[in-house]
């Protein structure tokens, strides 16, 4: 009587675990939890600037010149130069295993460079004060490199 007591507390153990690990889980794809490894708290702390857009090896830093990023706690992303502004999204999670984070510029146009950093890039390095990101193409193979400094 006593082992099928303790077979019972055993059971119960294992589906007490099975269920936690099943429910448990915060790896859901594209998540928008905005809490990548410390990711966020380190985005949502000042304003950055776009250091490095290299787009199909060829080099657009350029076209983010004297922007200046703000990732709001909202996981909204403001980009102002002047009195031009931007605003778009970002969120960070996990996707394939990878750390990434997700920036969209929906009503940007097509031959905006803001629609061409809408992607979900794969955070290569992350400092207090620079965060190195990188964007293969699923059709072609090539490499985006995006690079964030703060101002």
């Amino acid at each position: 009587m006593k082992k099928n007591s303790y077979l019972m507390v055993l059971l119960g153990l294992m589906l007490s675990f099975s269920l936690v690990s099943c429910f448990g889980s915060d790896d859901d794809d594209n998540s928008n939890n905005n809490n990548n490894g410390g990711t966020s708290g380190i985005v949502v702390e000042g304003s950055w600037r776009v250091t490095l857009f290299q787009e199909d090896n060829s080099n657009q830093t350029n076209h983010f010149s004297g922007y200046a990023f703000t990732f709001n706690t909202n996981g909204t992303l403001v980009a102002v130069n002047g009195g031009t502004t931007q605003t778009g999204t970002w969120s960070t999670g996990n996707d394939d295993s990878l750390n990434k984070l997700w920036i969209t510029f929906p009503a940007a146009p097509d031959d905006s460079p803001f629609e061409e950093i809408t992607e979900d890039w794969q955070i290569i390095s992350k400092t207090p004060s620079k965060i190195e990101l990188r964007h293969v193409s699923g059709g072609d193979g090539s490499v985006d490199l995006l690079t964030f400094e703060k101002i």
